[in-house]
C-alpha cells in the first residue's frame, strides 16, 4: 500500500514547481502590492485549535504566500545585493536535504556518508578556488553564510594572536575567557585592520568581544578606499606593544567589487603578519570567485587582484552568491590544524564522539553549531554538475554582463560611472556602481528602475550621495539578452 505521506510530498513538490516555473522573463521581479496585501491578510494571528491539514496548508502557501515572494532566484536581472540563483542540480540536491534531514554535525561513518560528502565538497571547492590542497586548510567547514564565517575568522584570529603571547603557559582564550587570557598575555586591546570592510565584520567583531571600535579602517586613499594601505598596517603592527592585530582583507568591496590587495601585496602582508604575530583573514564572500575565471587575457587584472589570497590564515566564502546554491550556505577555511577545535571544540558530550580513528573531524568541533542543515549536498551537486569549465564560463558570463553595463553607463550622457569613470573595464568583476547626473532623477533612480519590474537593483551611497549598486550574480545570465533589457530600462527611467 502506498504511503499517503509520500504521495503528498510528491504532489507538494510538483505543485510548487508548477507555481514557480509559471513565472518567466516577463514576470515582474517584485510581487504586486495587491499580492503583498493579500498574503499579509491571510496570515493567522493566533494558532488555530484544530489544524487545517497538509493539503489546505499547501493550498494556502501556493495561493497566498508564493505570489507575494520575489523572483530573485528565477531572474537573471535581479541585481540586488549579491544573490545568486539555484543551479538545477543544487536545487534538486536541496530537496533531498529536506527530505532526508541528515545529521551532519557528527562524523558517524558507520551510520551515513553525509560527512564524507561534506568533506568531498570542501575539497572540490578548495580545488576550484585554486587555494592549494585540502590538506592546506584542515579547519574547513560550512556555515550559514559570510557573516557566520567572519565570526569564525575573528574567533580563530583572536585565539591565535592572544595565544602567541601565551605559548607554553597552557592559557588560552577558549579556557580562560577573553579577559582572563588578555590579562595573562599583557594584551590591552585586539584590533582588526581592514579597508572597505563589510558591515558583517563589525557584527562579527562585536560577537567575539573585539567590538565595533576595534575595527580600524586603513584605506590607501580617498580615491581607492577599498585598497589596504600596507604601510599603515605595518605602523599599526609595530606600534603599541599591548595591542594585537587581525588583518582582514576585503576580497570584493561591497559597493565597487574592488579588491584590497593584489599579487604583490599579499606576500608582503604575509611577511608582516608572521613577523609581528598577526592573523590574516580574507573576506572573500563573492570576490574570491574571480579566481575561478578562465586564464584568458580578459581576466588577467582580476586574477592578479585575487592572487596571493591563499597565503591567508583563514578565508570566508559565500556559496549562495556566485556559486549559485540555495540559501543558507557559507564556507570557512582555516590553515591551522588545531585552532578551530581549540575555539569550537564540543567537550563533555560522549554521545557525540566519532571515534579515535575517524579520518574526518566532526563538524561540531570546528564550527559554531552542534546541529545544522546538510548544506554541503547542494554545493557538491553544483560543483559536480558544472565542473571547472562550467563554473568558469558561468562566472565569465556574469563578468561579461557587468562590463557591458559599466561601459554603457560610462559612455552615457545621463549617468556617471563610479567611483572613477577613467578606470579600465578590466577592473570590473560583477558590480557596477553609478548614479544619474540629474540630481532629481538620481533621488528617485532606484525606485524608478525597480518599478519597471524588468530588473531590480539596490540603493547605496557613495561620497555622501545616493547611488545605484548593480550586482550580477545569477547563473541564468545571457549577456546579449540581459544587456538589451538593462539598457532599455536605464534609457527610459531618465526620461520618466
Amino acid at each position: 500500500m502506498a504511503d499517503p505521506t509520500n504521495a503528498f510530498l510528491q504532489t507538494t513538490y510538483h505543485s510548487l514547481r508548477r507555481a514557480v516555473t509559471a513565472r518567466d522573463s516577463t514576470t515582474p521581479i517584485l510581487p504586486e502590492t495587491s499580492s503583498l496585501d493579500k498574503a499579509r491578510a491571510s496570515l493567522p494571528t493566533t494558532l488555530p485549535p484544530t489544524g487545517i491539514g497538509p493539503e489546505a496548508t499547501l493550498s494556502h502557501i501556493l495561493s497566498d504566500i508564493v505570489p507575494a515572494l520575489n523572483s530573485a532566484s528565477l531572474s537573471s536581472r535581479y541585481f540586488g545585493f549579491v544573490t545568486g540563483g539555484s543551479l538545477p542540480a543544487a536545487e534538486a540536491a536541496d530537496n533531498v536535504v529536506s527530505a532526508l534531514d541528515q545529521n551532519v554535525q557528527v562524523h558517524l561513518p558507520d551510520d551515513a556518508v553525509a560527512t564524507d560528502v561534506e568533506d568531498s565538497a570542501l575539497r572540490l571547492l578548495v580545488d576550484l578556488l585554486g587555494l592549494g590542497t585540502a590538506e592546506d586548510w584542515p579547519g574547513r567547514t560550512f556555515t550559514t553564510g559570510a557573516t557566520g564565517s567572519n565570526v569564525l575568522g575573528l574567533a580563530c584570529g583572536r585565539e591565535a594572536v592572544v595565544g602567541n603571547r601565551l605559548a607554553g603557559t597552557g592559557v588560552t582564550v577558549a579556557k580562560a575567557g577573553l579577559l582572563g587570557a588578555c590579562r595573562a598575555a599583557g594584551v590591552e586591546r585586539i584590533q582588526v585592520l581592514t579597508s572597505g570592510g563589510h558591515s558583517s565584520l563589525l557584527k562579527a567583531a562585536s560577537v567575539v568581544g573585539i567590538g565595533h571600535d576595534g575595527v580600524k579602517e586603513l584605506p590607501l586613499s580617498k580615491e581607492e578606499p577599498w585598497r589596504l594601505d600596507l604601510d599603515a598596517v605595518e605602523r599599526e603592527l609595530t606600534g603599541d606593544g599591548g595591542v594585537v592585530s587581525i588583518i582582514c582583507v576585503s576580497a570584493g568591496e561591497v559597493n565597487t567589487g574592488r579588491y584590497a590587495t593584489n599579487a604583490l601585496d599579499m606576500p608582503k602582508l604575509r611577511s608582516l603578519a608572521d613577523k609581528y604575530g598577526a592573523w590574516i583573514h580574507v573576506d572573500g564572500a563573492f570576490g574570491i570567485f574571480a579566481r575561478v575565471l578562465p586564464g584568458s587575457e580578459d581576466f588577467l587584472t582580476l586574477r592578479a587582484q585575487t592572487a596571493g589570497l591563499e597565503l591567508a590564515d583563514s578565508v570566508t566564502v559565500d556559496g549562495h552568491k556566485i556559486l549559485n546554491v540555495p540559501y543558507d550556505t557559507g564556507v570557512f577555511f582555516c590553515r591551522h590544524p588545531t585552532i578551530n577545535a581549540q575555539v569550537f571544540g564540543n567537550p563533555n558530550a560522549a554521545y557525540l564522539a566519532s571515534g579515535k580513528t575517524a579520518r574526518i573531524q566532526s563538524p561540531l568541533n570546528i564550527g559554531l553549531e552542534n546541529s545544522r542543515r546538510f548544506r554541503a549536498l547542494p554545493v557538491y551537486a553544483a560543483l559536480l554538475s558544472e565542473g571547472r569549465t562550467g563554473m568558469a564560463q558561468m562566472v565569465a558570463r556574469m563578468v561579461g554582463l557587468a562590463r557591458r553595463i559599466a561601459e554603457f553607463v560610462r559612455d552615457s550622457p545621463d549617468y556617471d560611472w563610479l567611483p572613477d569613470a577613467s578606470a579600465s573595464l578590466e577592473s570590473v568583476f560583477i558590480i557596477v556602481l553609478f548614479r544619474a547626473r540629474d540630481k532629481t532623477v538620481n533621488e528617485e533612480l532606484v525606485q524608478r528602475i525597480n518599478a519597471s519590474g524588468r530588473m531590480y537593483v539596490s540603493g547605496t551611497a557613495w561620497n555622501g550621495e545616493k547611488a545605484v549598486r548593480l550586482a550580477v550574480s545569477n547563473w541564468r545570465v545571457d549577456v546579449e539578452r540581459d544587456f538589451a533589457e538593462v539598457q532599455s530600462v536605464l534609457e527610459s527611467v531618465v526620461k520618466a
